[in-house]
């Protein structure tokens, strides 16, 4: 793609007056990104916002335009420069102390991440679909014999993603109860420092010390490649290899849990594509994950940039400096590439949607999370063909005040 043209940097007059971010969701409408979001892509797809702390940064809603900024090596990813929009206090407090390869620059952020990449492959993935199977009907064993009503978040959507991350890292998963609680901390934008500090520094020491004691005694792990090709080759330090390791565990079961949970809420609510999906071949199931994918975009809080130069795009002049929120859950609600965007289809291509980004810092763990899905919906609504939740959707507690969007519970019956 053509990289966005520079233009000179004439001095900037005082920024006007910039709604609140994040923005609020329309009652009854929890599927959906916040309307006052949506209509930007035709009023001012780049706007101002004000954040937690005052702060100003650009919005960026169309498609086209964040896939341009999020491949332009002008834009930077490093949390810990002036001007990086910081997400909450909590965060604001992590950031310079617990770094990993998704808030680094190149030729940095590739020699960190390409550690890593291998592990997460189509190939490397699919060779891991009989195991996740395994997993997931075990699960829906259980919850069947346990009887309706059952939690769908405790019972299914959270041990499923944890067991698989803590399988192929290395984890022990009889801690989940610990990492689960650190993790939540962790993405809570209402976290205090002093609480998300606490939590990412309990998972950091944590996790050092699995990485320590595989050195020891390796095995057949991420964590243990890590200590033996890693810290025994000088390729990573200590606290690199364990500020990875939390993001990869965080990360790896987090997204997925929330996926699962609010995608199987959503599905409830439209009966016709929940039936393509039960019914249907891979192919037809696979579609229908990229769709859901697209539909709900749970990573809701922007992906969070700095301008390293004056770039103009959109008509706009973004100063060297400024901060850049890419909100994926616009540009996947973008009328110029999805047809009647706010319906779910999941007959159409959505393969182009921006759930996990664009450019250099793509998701890492894309492919992992695409299995599992792939996987879990087609499984959980064959199993109980006569699903359906257990309490009014008004009654749903949906997570706003995270990082990754979903419900903190989903109770159904069937």
């Amino acid at each position: 793609m053509t990289k966005a043209a520079s233009v000179p940097s004439p001095a900037l007059s005082p920024l006007p007056a910039a709604a609140p971010w994040p923005a609020e969701r329309a009652p009854g409408c929890p599927f959906d990104p916040p309307p006052s979001v949506t209509a930007l892509l035709d009023s001012a797809p780049i706007s101002r916002v004000t954040l937690w702390n005052g702060a100003s940064a650009w919005l960026v809603t169309r498609h086209a335009d964040q896939v341009a900024l999020l491949r332009d090596p002008r834009v930077s990813a490093d949390n810990t420069r002036p001007g990086y929009p910081s997400m909450s206090a909590g965060s604001d407090a992590i950031r310079a102390r617990h770094r990993a390869f998704i808030t680094m620059d190149e030729p940095e952020h590739n020699e960190r991440r390409r550690l890593y990449t291998g592990n997460f492959t189509v190939k490397a993935t699919e060779r891991l679909r009989p195991r996740i199977r395994r997993i997931i009907g075990d699960l829906l064993d259980a919850m069947e014999r346990q009887g309706p009503p059952a939690d769908l978040v405790t019972a299914f959507a959270l041990p499923l993603p944890s067991l698989v991350i803590c399988e192929l890292l290395g984890v022990p998963y009889e801690d989940h109860d610990f990492f689960q609680r650190a993790s939540a901390a962790i993405i809570d934008t209402r976290s205090t420092p002093q609480a998300a500090v606490a939590a990412s520094q309990e998972l950091v020491d944590y996790l050092r010390g699995l990485i320590l004691r595989k050195a020891e005694r390796p095995g057949d792990d991420l964590l243990s490649r890590m200590a033996t090709e890693q810290l025994a080759t000088g390729l990573g330090t200590e606290d690199e290899c364990a500020n990875e390791a939390r993001l990869l565990l965080v990360a790896g079961h987090e997204t997925t849990a929330n996926m699962i949970a609010l995608g199987t809420c959503a599905f409830l609510q439209h009966p016709d594509q929940l039936a393509a999906v039960r019914d249907g071949d891979a192919r037809q199931v696979a579609d229908a994950v990229e769709e859901m994918l697209r539909y709900l975009t749970i990573t809701h809080m922007g992906r969070r940039r700095v301008a390293l130069e004056d770039i103009e795009i959109g008509g706009v002049r973004i100063a060297a400096g400024d901060g850049i929120l890419c909100v994926s859950e616009a540009a996947n609600r973008d009328p110029s590439v999805f047809e009647a965007p706010d319906r779910l289809d999941v007959t159409r291509s959505s393969r182009q949607h921006m759930a996990f980004g664009s450019g250099p810092h793509q998701c890492l763990g894309q492919n992992l999370a695409r299995v599992e899905l792939q996987e879990a919906y087609p499984a959980l609504l064959r199993r109980f063909p006569r699903l359906r939740l257990d309490r009014p959707l008004e009654e749903i507690p949906f997570r706003t005040a995270a990082v990754v969007y979903g419900v903190r519970e989903l109770p159904l019956t069937w």
